[in-house]
């Protein structure tokens, strides 16, 4: 496999410096995967004025779909990431452990998301009726399904980067659902 390095501030255009600076003030520290997007002059900033724009989720609901999508695609760096986030949101390691296998068994709202994001992201966007209709039934609307669609392609970027680079991770690990009795 090729070994992708992350690269420092010095190593990216000044553009992706200044982003790497505000990250640093906002966050603590430029996070790896973040990092590697900069290897492009243009993807760091595309990426994160994707990620950050308006969407009709909430930041809960945000992690829900971040955390079932990172899960069917395999991602350990976005699994640690959003565990990590997820907990900074308030849920517990049980129910992120939930939510990455597509349910919830507190809250019948975010079972439906998480049942559908699972859904949609194993079937590549074919998803099935029952789990849209389910989604509906739980109160969501047409908009938000679109946004979920959005937050799924988003997630998938991010994945598909990191599960073609495997830079390291830089959050704590998130452990192995299989190893679960969820």
């Amino acid at each position: 496999m090729a070994t992708f390095n992350v690269p420092t501030r010095d190593q990216v255009n000044n553009t992706n410096q200044g982003i790497f600076d505000n990250l640093e003030k906002q966050l603590g520290f430029v996070p790896n995967l973040y990092a590697t997007y900069a290897l492009s002059n243009n993807a760091l900033s595309n990426y994160l004025n994707f990620s950050s724009a308006k969407t009709s989720l909430n930041n809960k609901e945000k992690e829900i779909v971040n955390l079932a999508v990172s899960q069917v695609n395999e991602c350990q760096y976005c699994l640690s990431a959003h565990t990590a986030i997820g907990k900074m949101n308030g849920f517990t390691d049980e129910e992120i452990l939930e939510f990455r296998s597509g349910k919830s068994s507190n809250n019948e709202s975010y079972n439906t998301l998480a049942a559908l994001a699972k859904n949609i992201t194993e079937n590549r966007g074919r998803a099935d009726n029952d789990k849209i209709e389910a989604f509906f039934d739980a109160g969501y609307s047409q908009e938000n399904l679109v946004d979920t669609i959005v937050l799924i392609g988003d997630k998938t970027i991010s994945n598909y980067l990191h599960n073609t680079t495997q830079v390291p991770v830089d959050f704590p690990e998130a452990q192995a659902l299989e190893t679960t009795t969820v």
